[in-house]
């Protein structure tokens, strides 16, 4: 399959997800009942046309950065988290919750200040070392102070009512987002997308190593400066708005890899539209799950995630004992 055909084919698949996300839940919306007197073209105006559109954006970004490090790091097993912003988004959303922010701009801008926070001092790190090994290592630390300050804050919690809602925000879901949920978040999303699209040519070069890259007119602080901004701006916002949902980065790309080549540029577009396609089908089976609630986003990509990536931690190393 061509690449053009292979971009026309997750887009359409996309959009077919998108429309089934809109009908499917607990109460189905026949196409039919739409931009009529049916009172339940509601739920899709207000619920279903936000959350998918919401879908959409996130696990777009998701598979573009997932592609992006993993072309970076030239390491099949990176994604968004390695960075750490995931993990500082999450501990500002849940230092917000912890201290009674009850507004939604209120826990977006304490998470999304911690990203930027986390994004500046991640570039401080690594501004002078352009190995990945520093990079993966600045990250390492970041996640693992931001995880541990997170777990600080819930034992600290003043009653188990908060306790109950911060574990259920870092589960990760699209459930109730709004219009204005997206608003807060779609901007800082798309900036860091069109920043890491901007990163392709040096990935490329980067395939040859760092030397080749460099002589083939690579500023390589610039693009570890664009993979920072971009993946932070992206996945800082997406974290700030849904909580944590993870595993997309890192299965989209390895699904499309065999299907576009070797060249890293050529997989940004379809791990983009690959990545939307996946969370859209996710959170429609999680909608359409047994009993009266939805199974959390972020559960269902762990339980989708885990498995693959055990699978490709044997496939790595069955090779290099081969």
């Amino acid at each position: 399959m061509s690449r053009s055909r292979l971009k026309l084919a997750l887009l359409m698949l996309a959009v077919l997800l998108f429309v089934g996300s809109l009908m499917a839940g607990k109460a189905w919306v026949p196409v039919d009942a739409w931009w009529s007197g049916d009172p339940r073209w509601m739920i899709i105006a207000e619920l279903r046309l936000p959350r998918a559109l919401l879908a959409a954006v996130l696990g777009g970004v998701l598979g573009l950065s997932g592609a992006v490090l993993q072309g970076w790091l030239r390491n099949p097993l990176a994604d968004p988290g390695v960075l750490g912003v995931s993990s500082a988004a999450a501990l500002g959303a849940v230092a917000a919750l912890v201290l009674g922010v009850a507004s939604q701009w209120g826990v977006f801008a304490a998470a999304m200040g911690a990203a930027i926070g986390a994004m500046a001092l991640l570039a401080a790190l690594t501004w002078r070392a352009e190995s990945a090994a520093a990079f993966v290592l600045a990250g390492s630390v970041l996640a693992s102070l931001a995880a541990a300050l997170t777990a600080f804050l819930i034992s600290i919690a003043p009653n188990p009512y908060v306790v109950a809602e911060v574990l259920d925000w870092l589960m990760g879901a699209l459930t109730d987002r709004s219009f204005a949920d997206l608003g807060y978040a779609a901007p800082f999303m798309l900036a860091g997308a069109a920043l890491l699209l901007l990163t392709g040519r040096g990935l490329d070069a980067l395939t040859l190593g760092s030397d080749a890259a460099r002589s083939l007119g690579i500023d390589l602080r610039r693009l570890q400066a664009l993979v920072i901004a971009g993946t932070g701006l992206a996945v800082g916002a997406g974290v700030a708005v849904t909580g944590v949902i993870g595993f997309v980065g890192l299965v989209v790309p390895h699904l499309l890899r065999p299907l576009v080549g070797a060249r890293p540029s050529a997989l940004l577009v379809p791990s983009a539209l690959g990545g939307a396609a996946l969370v859209l089908g996710a959170d429609t089976l999680c909608r359409l799950a047994p009993g009266p609630g939805e199974v959390r986003l972020g559960v269902a990509m762990a339980l989708i995630g885990a498995p693959f990536f055990l699978a490709l931690l044997l496939g790595e190393r069955g090779r290099s004992w081969g």
